[in-house]
């Protein structure tokens, strides 16, 4: 699968949060990931991804990603 450099920079972010502690359970991991994913939010705003279409297009392929995008789809 292709990923663009944005993704990959997500990915580490995610790392870096996970890395110093341990999570008693799944939600308090969610939790994190979801504060870490604001922060980006804040970061990027206004920034377009390159390449988005075909890595969208990626995504869908899998049942569970097509579910998720289609629930928070925007249209442009």
């Amino acid at each position: 699968m292709y990923t663009t450099n944005a993704i990959e920079s997500v990915n580490s972010s995610f790392r870096k949060v996970t890395k110093k502690g341990a999570f008693p359970n799944e939600d308090a991991a969610f939790k994190i990931f979801y504060l870490r994913i604001l922060e980006l939010y804040k970061k990027w705003e206004g920034r377009h991804v390159a390449n988005w279409a075909m890595v969208r297009n990626q995504l869908l392929m899998d049942d569970r990603m097509s579910q998720l995008m289609q629930q928070y789809d925007v249209a442009y």
